[in-house]
C-alpha cells in the first residue's frame, strides 16, 4: 500500500484541483484502490473571522494588488482549471473564513476506522467552498456535513463545541514548518516531495518514478497558495 500524504486547506483552489488531479492519475494508473491518502491541515489564514468580510474579487484584488478586471480575470483563469477537472468551481463567489473548524472535523473523521468517512467529509468540505460557496465557519453548517458523511452527531458537536483535535490541525502545521513547507498543496508520495498542483500527466510520472525507486526528487513545480499569495508556478 502506497501512503500519499498532502497539507491542504479548503480556501485554496489549488488544493481542490491538485486533489482532484491526484486521484485522477491514480485512477488512470490503476492505483485508486492501492493508496492511502492522509490529508494534513495548513491554514492559509489562522487569523481569519468566522464571516466573510469581503467578496472575493475585492479580496483578491487587494491581496495581489490588481484591478477589479485584472482581478475577475484571474478568479475566472482558476475557476476554469478546476471546471477542466470536472469540478464545479465557482471561485469567484466563494466566502472565505477561518478554517480551523473545518480541519478539525477532519481530524475526527481520520479517527475513525474507516478511511472512506474521512474521504467524505474533505469532498464535501470543498464543495462547500468551492461549489455551495458556504462560510466553513458556519458550525450548524458543520454538524450538518459531519452527520450526513456518517459521523456520531454527538461526537460532532462534542468536537465543534470544544478546542478538541485543534492540537493535531497545530501538529500538522509545525510538521509543515519542518518540512519546510510554506504553501500548499504539497504532497509526499513514498519519500519523495512535490509542491503544488501539478498537471496528472507529471504526478503520473512522479507516482511512476516513485514507485520504481529510481530517483531521489522531482522538480517539478505546480500551483500552490500560501499566507501571502498565490502562485501558478
Amino acid at each position: 500500500m502506497l501512503n500519499i500524504t498532502y497539507w491542504s486547506d479548503y480556501a485554496c483552489p489549488f488544493c481542490y484541483i491538485g486533489e482532484a488531479r491526484l486521484k485522477k492519475a491514480l485512477k488512470e494508473l490503476g492505483l485508486d484502490k492501492h493508496v492511502r491518502l492522509v490529508m494534513k491541515a495548513f491554514e492559509l489564514d489562522p487569523g481569519a473571522g468566522l464571516h466573510a468580510e469581503t467578496d472575493t474579487l475585492t479580496r483578491f484584488a487587494q491581496k495581489y494588488g490588481l484591478s477589479e478586471k485584472e482581478a475577475a480575470s484571474r478568479i475566472e483563469e482558476i475557476s476554469r482549471m478546476g471546471r477542466a477537472e470536472g469540478l464545479d468551481f465557482k471561485y469567484a463567489t466563494t466566502l472565505f473564513t477561518n478554517t480551523m473548524d473545518a480541519h478539525r472535523m477532519t481530524k475526527l473523521a481520520q479517527s475513525k476506522e474507516d478511511p472512506t468517512i474521512a474521504d467524505r467529509v474533505i469532498d464535501a468540505l470543498f464543495r462547500l467552498y468551492f461549489t455551495e460557496n458556504r462560510e466553513l465557519a458556519d458550525k450548524a453548517l458543520l454538524q450538518k456535513i459531519g452527520e450526513e458523511c456518517g459521523l456520531i452527531p454527538e461526537e460532532v458537536c462534542e468536537t465543534l463545541a470544544t478546542d478538541k483535535y485543534k492540537r493535531k490541525v497545530l501538529a500538522d502545521e509545525r510538521e509543515a514548518a519542518l518540512y519546510n513547507v510554506h504553501a500548499v498543496p504539497f504532497f509526499i508520495v513514498g519519500r519523495y516531495g512535490i509542491p503544488g498542483a501539478l498537471s496528472v500527466e507529471d504526478l503520473k510520472k512522479v507516482i511512476e518514478k516513485t514507485l520504481e525507486e529510481s530517483i531521489p526528487q522531482h522538480d517539478a513545480k505546480g500551483m500552490t497558495c500560501g499566507p501571502d499569495s498565490c502562485s501558478l508556478g
